[in-house]
């Protein structure tokens, strides 16, 4: 099978934007855009029948009418439309294991609702072998005050004691792609010895971000030289990973973090700063599964 993105559709609204984010992704890399529509009941395709006794109607529609919207606004790209007879869950996990990366549209942010398409979503995100990117329909205003120079930009959610080299691979593609900056952004929880009774020693804080400095410019250097034409921005704050992660996608193109693909049995499948992004970050998010 050729390189391609795949984007699962519905016929909401969130997954039309996840088409659309899908289709604009799939243009700079230079991949076939893929429309996937599953569902267990889909009959045999018919031979010429009318379309008020074609079962399979509705979701031809959705995956016509996709394509058509699609292919006006971008008529040089390849996109081929898929229907599968089979559940919804194990189609997507099937197509992130054949496609450069699946895209999925998302719920919009609310004082409750704060979490993407959690039936179908959160299990591909958990458990698929390439990246998953989660798109929200809409954004909001309140909340956070976006990071000065975040607009645009790839931010890498990077947690420095692991692998980052999937992570960085995919965001400095990404960034090229879109010839934005790459922002890396590394956030270290203070230790019980940074407080004091009457507030933070400094000295300890000012040794712990220069440790992390040194560190995130080391793991950055070789992708730097790899891609020169890059911008790259790293970023150290004192405060836990998953709010510096989410603090600076704000206004950012996209967030990419990453999940371990083999954990203890017991263990959550998505780690707290991935949790955290998928929850709460307004941006597209982009979740790289890594060993």
């Amino acid at each position: 099978m050729e390189p391609a993105i795949t984007v699962g559709l519905d016929g909401s609204p969130e997954s039309l934007a996840a088409a659309h984010w899908a289709a604009e992704e799939a243009e700079r890399r230079k991949l076939t855009l893929r429309l996937l529509h599953a569902w267990p009941l889909l009959a045999p395709e018919p031979t010429h029948v009318p379309s008020e006794v074609d079962q399979n109607y509705w979701a031809k529609r959705i995956v016509h009418n996709a394509r058509a919207e699609l292919q006006a606004r971008h008529p040089g790209l390849s996109i081929v439309g898929n229907l599968v007879a089979d559940d919804a869950l194990d189609a997507l996990l099937q197509a992130a294991s054949e496609s450069e990366m699946v895209v999925l549209g998302s719920r919009g942010l609310g004082p409750v609702e704060s979490y993407f398409l959690g039936d179908i979503s959160m299990p591909v995100v958990a458990r698929a072998e390439h990246p998953v990117v989660l798109v929200r329909a809409e954004t909001h205003k309140e909340g956070l005050q976006p990071t000065p120079g975040t607009a645009g930009a790839v931010i890498v959610a990077l947690k420095l004691h692991g692998p980052c080299e999937d992570l960085l691979e995919f965001g400095f593609v990404t960034a090229a792609a879109r010839n934005v900056p790459l922002r890396a952004v590394h956030g270290r929880s203070l230790p019980v010895h940074a407080y004091v009774p009457w507030g933070i020693d400094h000295d300890v804080t000012e040794e712990i971000a220069q440790d992390a400095q040194k560190e995130l410019n080391q793991v950055l250097r070789p992708w730097r030289e790899k891609f020169p034409g890059v911008q790259v921005v790293d970023v150290v704050r004192l405060e836990s990973p998953a709010k510096a992660a989410v603090r600076d996608a704000e206004s950012a193109g996209l967030l990419v973090v990453g999940r371990r693909k083999h954990h203890p049995p017991l263990a959550p499948r998505l780690g707290p700063v991935a949790q955290a992004a998928v929850h709460h970050a307004r941006c597209p998010v982009a979740v790289v599964p890594h060993d």
